[in-house]
C-alpha cells in the first residue's frame, strides 16, 4: 500500500470517495463521471499509486485530450498527482520519445522500475505514439476527447484497449465530465459496460457535494460563474448529461446592454487596456473575411471589443493583395479611434498559411513587425464555454458600434447535428465569433486560469 507523504496536504474523504477508492482494484476497469472539482481525478491518481505499486507489468500509460493536459491532470493534479504521491521515487524522463515518468516503487531499489508514459489522444493520428508497447494500466482523463472511430487501427480508444491483451494485470481508469447524452463514448463503452463487463467494472458519480475539501464558500464561488438553466451549468454543476440546444449565449441575447459600452463612456473603460490583440478569420466559398479588435485590460482582468469588420467578398474574389489592404485599413481605423492604445499582437486564421505571409509583409510596412502569429484554434466548445463564462462573470464588454460581434453573440446556436458545437448553415454569422475568438483565446490560461488547468 501507499503511505501518505506529510508534504500533500490531504483532505477528508467523503463514503463515496472512500468507497470507490478501496473497490477500484477488485475490478478491471474504473469509469468515474460527475461535476467538475468533484474529486474524479484525486480519486484515480490514488488508485493509480497504488496500483503501480502492486502490478508486475513495466509500462503504463496516462493519457489526455493532448498530452499537457495528461500531465496536468494525471501528473500534478493541483498538487495531489502521481508525482507528488511518488515524491522522491520518482523522475521525470523520455521513454521512446515520448514524455513519461519513471517510478521506483522500492527507492533503495532502483534496478525496478515502472515507467508510465503521457499522451495525447485527442487527433486522429495520436495512436501511432501508443503502438509498440504493451500496457499494464491505462489512466485517462477526460475520456470523452480521446479520438475514436470505427477502425480499430486508428482509433486511439480502441488501440490503448488493445495494447492491454498481453498485460500480466490489466486495468483502466477512465474519468470525464457529464457531456452530450448521445456521445459515442457512453453508447459504445462505458453504458454498455454496464451490461457485463468481464473482470469486473466499477463506475460512480460525483458532485462537488462529495468533495469534502471543497468549503460551501468555494462552491458558491464556482457555481456564480454558471448560468443556471444552461448546458454548462447542468453538465459543469449538476453533473448531468445534457443536450445543448437554442441560444448559446441566452444572457447576452437578452440584454445586448449589459455588456454594452457606450461610445461616450468608452475612452475611460479603455483607461486601463494594456494592449490590442486583432484576430482574423479568413472566408470561404460562402463566408467572409473578418476582423476583431479586442482590447485585453491590465492583469487580465477584462475583455473588450473595440472595432470589427469584415471584407465583402467571397472566396476566388478575395486575393493576397485585397487582404493586406483591407488589413491595413482596419488597423488605421483602430490607431485613429484609439491612438493612445498599443496593437501588440494579430492571429490568423492558421490554415492559410500563404495568406498570413501576405500578412507579415504589410504588418512590417504599418509599424507592426513581428505581430502576426496563427491563431490557437481551441476547440470550438472551449471557446464558447470560456465566452460564456467571461460574459457571466461581469469580464467581457462590446463597444457601442461593433454590431457585428453583438449579432454574432445575440443569433447563435446550437448544432443540434453535431453535439457542442455551433449551428454552421450561414442563418447566423459564426465567421465574426471565429475572429473574435481568436483575438484573445491564446490569453485563456490567464483569464480563467481555473477553466485552463481543469485538475480535480
Amino acid at each position: 500500500m501507499i503511505t501518505k507523504s506529510s508534504t500533500i496536504p490531504w483532505q477528508p474523504f467523503s463514503h463515496k470517495h472512500k468507497r470507490y477508492i478501496a473497490d477500484a482494484l477488485n475490478n478491471r476497469m474504473c469509469v468515474a463521471e460527475g461535476a467538475i472539482r468533484s474529486g474524479k481525478t484525486i480519486d484515480h491518481c490514488i488508485i493509480a499509486a497504488n496500483y503501480l505499486e502492486r502490478c508486475p507489468d513495466r509500462i503504463h500509460l496516462a493519457s489526455g485530450s493532448d498530452v499537457g493536459n495528461a500531465k496536468l491532470n494525471i501528473g500534478d493534479c493541483n498538487g495531489f498527482g502521481l508525482e507528488h504521491i511518488f515524491r522522491g521515487r520518482c523522475r521525470w524522463g523520455k521513454y521512446k520519445d515520448n514524455e513519461a515518468l519513471f517510478i521506483y516503487p522500492n527507492p533503495k531499489n532502483r534496478s525496478v522500475e515502472k515507467i508510465l508514459i503521457f499522451v495525447g489522444g485527442g487527433k486522429a493520428d495520436r495512436y501511432k505514439k501508443i503502438l509498440g508497447n504493451s500496457y499494464g494500466l491505462w489512466i485517462a482523463t477526460e475520456i470523452n476527447e480521446h479520438y475514436d472511430c470505427d477502425d480499430s487501427r486508428t482509433s486511439f480508444v480502441k488501440v490503448a484497449n488493445g495494447r492491454q491483451a498481453a498485460a500480466a494485470w490489466p486495468f483502466t481508469l477512465w474519468d470525464l465530465n457529464p457531456c452530450h447524452p448521445s456521445h459515442p463514448i457512453y453508447t459504445n463503452y462505458i453504458d454498455r459496460y454496464k451490461e457485463g463487463f468481464l473482470g469486473g467494472y466499477l463506475y460512480e458519480h460525483f458532485t462537488m457535494a462529495d468533495n469534502l475539501s471543497i468549503p460551501l464558500e468555494r462552491r458558491a464561488q464556482i457555481e456564480s460563474q454558471y448560468v443556471p438553466g444552461t448546458v454548462w451549468y447542468a453538465r459543469d454543476i449538476l453533473g448531468e448529461r445534457r443536450v445543448a440546444e437554442g441560444l448559446i449565449y441566452q444572457q447576452f441575447a437578452d440584454s445586448p446592454e449589459r455588456y454594452t459600452v457606450p461610445a461616450g463612456k468608452l475612452a475611460e473603460h479603455l483607461r486601463d487596456v494594456e494592449f490590442v490583440s486583432i484576430g482574423i478569420d479568413f472566408g470561404g466559398s460562402r463566408s467572409l473575411t473578418t476582423f476583431v479588435a479586442t482590447a485585453v485590460h491590465a492583469g487580465f482582468q477584462r475583455l473588450t471589443t473595440i472595432l470589427d469588420g469584415h471584407i465583402k467578398g467571397r472566396k476566388g474574389e478575395i486575393d493576397a493583395d485585397r487582404l493586406c489592404y483591407e488589413f491595413i485599413g482596419f488597423v488605421q481605423r483602430i490607431r485613429t479611434a484609439f491612438p493612445w492604445l498599443h496593437i501588440k499582437y494579430v492571429w490568423a486564421d492558421s490554415e492559410a498559411q500563404y495568406l498570413i505571409n501576405s500578412l507579415r509583409k504589410a504588418a512590417w510596412q504599418i509599424g507592426l513587425g513581428g505581430a502576426i502569429h496563427d491563431s490557437k484554434k481551441l476547440k470550438i466548445k472551449n471557446r464558447i464555454f470560456a465566452t460564456g463564462t467571461l460574459l457571466n462573470i461581469g469580464r467581457l464588454y462590446v463597444a457601442e458600434g461593433c454590431d457585428l460581434v453583438k449579432g454574432g453573440l445575440e443569433s447563435a446556436i446550437w448544432d443540434l447535428k453535431k453535439p457542442d458545437t455551433r449551428l454552421d448553415n450561414f442563418s447566423t454569422d459564426i465567421d465574426i465569433l471565429d475572429g473574435f475568438e481568436y483575438s484573445w483565446e491564446p490569453f485563456l490560461g490567464k483569464l480563467l486560469p481555473e477553466f485552463a488547468k481543469k485538475g480535480e
